[in-house]
């Protein structure tokens, strides 16, 4: 009667009532004390029955007595059962409080497009580097970096004195020659004259004959020593041998360059090129282990895309073009090119990317990768049990994935409930959640 929860209030009116009409009669300074630790001593409610007992047969001091011990049980077990009550809804309110609200998602099978990425780094389609064929001191640059040239246009100057002095003096021994070579020719006209009228012996003819076919290669090669002076000077004017967009141009007026010097690179960025590797099973497993041969690959092969360095997809398309017949010993890879549109000249040689390359899987399970977490080297999920309560589940996934999400070929199954919020940071093994669709 005196622990019943509904009446815990008056119990406590009660006992405030005969402690203070009764109290007066206590005269040992210890009895509450002892009334005290023998209720916690499991005896309290014992005292309450004898005191219910001996109440008909007590004198009226013995049962002010008695009923001031009842008054005294009765604040206590109030004061109990308030307290747990309290402690009843502070459990609650605890158990609440660790329930967190986290995102779940219900694991279905469907068609997924994903896209396998290759890092890949861009060339243009013809990268010529511009060396000079001749030594001597940069006089003039005629170009910037990063500006279209056109073919033929001219980029650098060279020194041009000595080499212009030594096609002057070429131009000089010419025309020496060719004097020579006309007295010759006077001479042996003459001497044919005077043999036709036997004034001199024939070997004195073939004298002079011989006399002029030594000029005559005398003019051809001081005519040659000419043509390979202009030459030279020739090579002093640099220019574009394609159009393309200019390179780094490291060496600047003034500078001595020699033909193992490089100037610049002359980049024909019309159409770019992405270099990729493909490992040596990706390639047998497009060529269906050998059954297909590298053309029937290329044509059958979808379209691929460029992910740029800022993370932003590329607005032009591309085709992978060819792929490397022989694999690198080193690495297990083959290099394979993809071609790509560059109009308006945005991408430039050397840029770097990742290539995308698109597979469609048919009726498979996807999840997100944020959803997973990794014990030695093995991807684990949460799985969402009764009374939402998780646990961790071990999933095999495929080899390939697009970086945002994972195909489960193992671990779940359609109608899974798996968290994907707070994975690794806030959910915990067998705690419960409070799941959000």
């Amino acid at each position: 009667m005196f622990i019943s929860r509904q009446n815990n209030s008056g119990g406590f009116f009660i006992g405030l009532f005969f402690l203070f009409y009764g109290g007066h009669t206590i005269r040992q300074p210890f009895y509450f004390v002892n009334l005290f630790r023998d209720f916690i001593n499991n005896e309290g409610i014992k005292d309450v029955l004898q005191v219910k007992d001996s109440y008909e047969n007590t004198s009226k001091n013995n049962m002010k007595q008695n009923l001031t011990k009842i008054a005294v049980c009765s604040l206590f077990i109030s004061g109990a059962g308030l307290a747990l009550t309290s402690c009843k809804g502070d459990s609650n309110a605890q158990q609440q409080q660790t329930a967190p609200t986290l995102a779940t998602l219900k694991v279905t099978e469907s068609d997924a497009d994903l896209n396998t990425t290759y890092p890949a780094t861009l060339h243009g389609k013809n990268d010529v580097e511009i060396r000079p064929q001749i030594s001597g001191f940069l006089t003039k640059v005629h170009v910037q970096e990063g500006q279209k040239v056109a073919a033929g246009q001219l980029l650098f100057t060279i020194d041009q004195v000595q080499l212009q002095a030594a096609v002057d003096a070429a131009r000089a021994a010419v025309a020496v020659a060719q004097a020579s070579v006309n007295t010759a020719q006077t001479n042996a006209d003459n001497n044919k004259i005077l043999l036709d009228k036997n004034i001199i012996s024939a070997p004195a003819y073939q004298t002079s004959v011989d006399q002029l076919n030594a000029a005559k290669a005398q003019l051809g090669q001081a005519q040659a020593n000419l043509t390979s002076a202009q030459k030279n000077l020739s090579y002093t004017l640099v220019k574009a041998p394609v159009a393309g967009v200019v390179g780094t141009i490291d060496n600047k007026e003034g500078a001595l360059v020699s033909p193992s010097t490089l100037l610049t690179i002359l980049s024909d960025n019309g159409q770019m090129e992405a270099y990729f590797s493909m490992t040596e099973k990706e390639i047998l497993t497009l060529t269906d282990n050998g059954r297909k041969n590298m053309n029937q690959v290329l044509d059958s092969l979808p379209g691929v895309e460029l992910k740029l360095a800022n993370g932003e997809i590329y607005s032009q398309p591309g085709r992978i073009v060819s792929i490397s017949g022989v694999l690198d010993p080193s690495t297990g890879s083959a290099t394979v090119k993809a071609a790509f549109p560059n109009p308006d000249g945005m991408l430039r040689s050397g840029n770097t990317g990742q290539v995308l390359l698109p597979q469609i899987n048919r009726g498979v399970i996807t999840i997100p990768q944020k959803a997973t977490f990794e014990i030695q080297d093995m991807k684990f999920v949460y799985v969402v049990g009764d009374s939402s309560k998780v646990h961790q589940a071990p999933i095999i996934i495929d080899s390939k994935n697009d970086g945002v999400n994972y195909i489960v070929t193992k671990g779940l199954k359609p109608g899974d409930v798996i968290v994907i919020e707070g994975v690794g940071s806030a959910v915990k093994d067998g705690m419960v959640i409070t799941p959000k669709n």
